[in-house]
């Protein structure tokens, strides 16, 4: 079967051998070194020195690149911003890069979903494994980003608005006797992994286009909840 052209390198038997790498830095120079030692690995590289620019390529076509590097201090967008916003809307792997190797600030970029830190100059052995992040974020198998066309936002509000109308419920039965004694407090559902994957299953299946899509989709968040 043909590959379609967007897919993931990772699905290809030639992998790790063209593997798509967004490099991000504001430093030309810099950029132009790690470009060259990207390519040598085989991977393809796509670069720019503005974090935003980055940013906008990966909005416009998610399933373009198979692994991030980010330098952590550039003027337009800090590097851990992009690497929230990366983390929140595509979830790929996010490796950080900086001529700092203090260990609060490696320890901040680790904690805020970095899988790597590396330290300038960069060493090609460093890159020549750097594929393997790309594996284990597939096989993890974390939460999925939301469904195009679908901000974080709108998915957040939804939740807000679902937490309020809980409150508002525990409110109500707090403050009156209920007349049935064999009734029983419907029990707290807790946003787990497993029941993100099925809103988005549900999101895939209903398509944004529908005219029914943010109806159908509060029913379906009340029958989870």
């Amino acid at each position: 079967m043909k590959k379609k052209k967007g897919d993931s390198m990772s699905g290809n038997d030639t992998f790790p051998v063209g593997m798509r790498v967004l490099a991000v830095d504001d430093d030309s120079l810099c950029l132009m070194l790690l470009e060259g030692l990207l390519r040598k690995c085989h991977y393809q590289v796509t670069t720019t020195n503005q974090a935003h620019i980055a940013l906008k390529m990966l909005r416009e076509n998610k399933n373009r690149f198979d692994l991030i590097i980010s330098d952590v201090h550039m003027p337009d967008m800090d590097g851990f911003k992009l690497l929230e916003l990366v983390g929140l809307e595509m979830d790929l792997p996010v490796i950080m890069l900086s001529a700092n190797s203090d260990t609060r600030l490696v320890m901040k970029g680790i904690t805020h979903g970095a899988c790597d830190y590396l330290v300038k100059p960069v060493r090609l052995e460093e890159l020549r494994n750097i594929w393997q992040h790309v594996i284990r974020k597939k096989k993890s198998n974390p939460l999925p980003p939301p469904p195009s066309g679908i901000s974080t936002d709108q998915i957040e509000n939804l939740s807000r608005k679902r937490k309020e109308e809980e409150e508002d419920d525990e409110e109500d039965e707090n403050g009156n006797d209920n007349d049935d004694p064999t009734a029983q407090k419907k029990p707290r559902v807790v946003w787990s992994i497993e029941l993100h994957r099925k809103f988005v299953s549900a999101v895939n299946q209903l398509g944004i286009e529908s005219n029914y899509f943010f109806s159908t989709l509060s029913l379906f968040l009340i029958f989870l909840f």
